[in-house]
């Protein structure tokens, strides 16, 4: 890559571009309630905003502050500009100073690409690290130009904010969904697409059930009640018969996506007396039986489309709902806070957490007229089309930028036109 380079580029490593200063190795009997903040990796992951305290003096190089770039080398291995305010950094932690004629904008971007390649490599299958050593031999092609160096950063700034942007409204749209659901569930849509007022609004809609407050329109049926034909574990996957056949939907299938794709399934070779009893068809609703932590356990998805015969495996239970309940309904319902403390409260806990048919089936389900339940899922559907194409937004974003640094480090593609159309996009994506 690097016959691309400009003339005014050089090939450097990564301790050519910055000092590296290790955070101080604080002691528990350091730690106090008043002083500054002992900045840990789970600060700067956000994994715990709980932190202790420093009140004594130490050398300014373990003090950190607004845009400081502090590299985590041991752990977790990622890059970040601190915003926290002025704090003590504590050991596992780079405070990175770049050495004069650097960019503290580029440098901050060079760092962040090289980490991640290094991540692939890292010392340590369950703890990583990464040595000096491997900074110093670490080299990239940098422009020995700072106002070129400027240029490139703005330009991945630019992506930066647009991804940043984009993961918070992801975020915001997550929780938004999170309410609209539990009103879905509980207070239900009218002919209109109106969500009901509430019981504390109109208390004459609504009437006393075991789950609560609920429409008078609406009943209460167990899910075992709404399953046409039973509760049905599926098939034995021998491993002869493995690779070959009709599809097979595993445990794992239940977790790519909001709908099963046979298209992703393996393939098994179900005899015809299985393959009748063990079907997987169009609304079809399954669920996980076993799981390695209690939050798994009865983790469902449905089955949208099948153009072609499928089966399922021993490690699932099928739920075929009946007429009275639209399988989108049911499973946003069945992925619900409420569900979800049922299951586990059903579940048994030995070396596996698992769940029986009667600990799925068992579960009070609420039951609008089938109308009301279509008009719901739809409403959950846009907003779930609304999440999905934000999302694949900020895949095209991230691989934007990791093709940029690819070219822009290299020198192979000038920066000034890549400023002007950042920027152009920036303000057409920025919301208003």
């Amino acid at each position: 890559m690097f016959e691309h380079a400009l003339p005014d580029w050089s090939r450097i490593n990564l301790t050519g571009l910055a000092a590296y200063i290790n955070g101080y190795a604080f002691k528990p009997e350091d730690w106090s309630e008043h002083g500054l903040p002992i900045v840990r990796i789970a600060q700067i992951t956000g994994s715990s905003a709980d932190c202790d305290y420093y009140q004594g003096r130490l050398s300014e190089d373990f003090k950190i502050d607004n845009g400081d770039i502090i590299f985590s080398w041991s752990g977790t291995l990622c890059v970040v500009q601190w915003n926290g305010g002025p704090a003590w950094l504590n050991q596992h932690l780079f405070k990175v100073k770049p050495e004069d004629g650097v960019s503290h904008r580029l440098l901050y971007h060079v760092l962040s690409h090289a980490v991640a390649e290094m991540d692939k490599s890292a010392h340590g299958s369950t703890m990583k690290h990464i040595k000096r050593g491997e900074l110093k031999r670490y080299q990239i092609l940098f422009p020995d130009c700072r106002k070129e160096q400027e240029k490139i950063g703005r330009v991945l700034d630019t992506l930066d904010t647009q991804i940043q942007q984009t993961e918070a409204l992801i975020a915001k749209l997550k929780k938004v969904k999170e309410g609209l659901l539990h009103d879905l569930l509980t207070r239900g849509i009218d002919e209109n697409g109106q969500l009901r007022p509430s019981p504390e609004q109109a208390p004459e809609l609504y009437k006393e059930s075991p789950l609560g407050m609920i429409p008078r329109e609406w009943d209460v049926e167990t899910l075992k009640d709404l399953s046409s034909n039973g509760m049905v574990n599926g098939v034995f996957k021998e491993v002869s018969r493995a690779g070959i056949g009709t599809p097979l939907v595993n445990v794992a299938d239940l977790y790519r996506g909001d709908e099963i794709n046979l298209e992703g399934c393996e393939r098994f070779d179900a005899n015809g007396v299985e393959a009748d009893k063990y079907d997987a068809l169009p609304g079809d609703v399954f669920f996980t039986r076993s799981s390695l932590k209690l939050e798994g356990v009865a983790h469902c998805n449905w089955l949208k489309n099948a153009d072609k015969p499928a089966v399922f495996e021993c490690h699932i239970i099928r739920v075929r709902p009946s007429s009275k309940v639209d399988p989108r309904f049911l499973v946003a319902w069945c992925r619900s806070s409420n569900a979800r403390l049922h299951f586990m409260g059903s579940a048994k806990q030995v070396t596996m957490t698992t769940i029986s048919q009667d600990g799925v089936g068992s579960l009070p389900c609420p039951v609008p007229g089938i109308d009301e339940q279509k008009r719901a899922s739809e409403r959950i559907l846009s907003f779930e089309r609304w999440v999905a194409e934000e999302k694949l937004q900020l895949n095209k974003l991230s691989n934007q930028k990791q093709a940029l640094m690819d070219d822009l480090l290299t020198g192979h593609v000038r920066v000034t036109p890549l400023l002007d159309q950042a920027q152009t996009q920036a303000q057409a994506t920025t919301p208003a």
